[in-house]
C-alpha cells in the first residue's frame, strides 16, 4: 500500500475518527458542534456511520473537526 504522507487522516478510519471526537467531546458537543439529527437525535457509532458514509458533506465536517481537534 503507497504511503500518504500528505494526508493526516492516513491510516485511520472514519469509525476510529468518530470514536476518538466521541470520547473527547461528548454526543451533545458533537451535536452543537456539528448540526446534524445523528448526533443530536438518539446519537450512536452504528447509525452515525452509516449516515456519514454516505453523506459527504457531514463526512468532511465531522473529518475536519478531527483534524481541528487538540488531543
Amino acid at each position: 500500500m503507497p504511503t500518504q504522507p500528505n494526508n493526516p487522516l492516513h491510516g485511520k478510519t472514519l469509525e476510529n475518527v468518530l470514536n476518538e471526537l466521541v470520547a473527547h467531546y461528548g454526543w451533545p458537543e458533537m451535536g452543537r458542534r456539528i448540526r446534524i439529527n445523528c448526533f443530536t437525535t438518539d446519537p450512536g457509532i452504528p447509525s452515525s456511520l452509516k449516515f456519514l458514509r454516505k453523506t459527504p458533506w457531514a463526512r468532511k465536517k465531522v473529518e475536519d473537526l478531527y483534524l481541528d481537534t487538540d488531543f
